[in-house]
């Protein structure tokens, strides 16, 4: 493996051992309305992901979607997750939410 291959696997796998950030968005229509970096100074665990979810959302002053098998599994495949108005159990003045895995 050539060296920098080597360093840009080995930064990219110690940074989510170490710390993980993620970029929060809420759009309306096309456009950004809301945005939050949420960051913590931990390993990554999926089983904590709805602590992160709700901590973003108190941030963004959003509700909390219900979070899903499905999402909890785009966001691992893709390291991005939506989640529509139809994800919230009350009704929500924006089109989509997004988070997104900064590497």
């Amino acid at each position: 493996m050539p060296l920098v291959k080597y360093i840009c696997f080995f930064a990219k796998y110690s940074y989510n051992e170490i710390m993980f950030r993620i970029w929060a968005k809420v759009f309306s229509e096309d456009h950004i309305i809301k945005q939050h970096v949420y960051e913590k100074e931990e390993p990554f665990a999926y089983s904590s992901f709805f602590t992160y979810l709700t901590e973003i959302c108190d941030a963004l002053d959003v509700p909390t979607p219900v979070l899903l098998k499905t999402h909890i599994m785009n966001y691992a495949k893709f390291n991005t997750v939506t989640f529509r108005p139809a994800d919230y159990m009350e009704e929500v003045p924006f089109k989509k939410m997004v988070l997104e895995n900064i590497l």
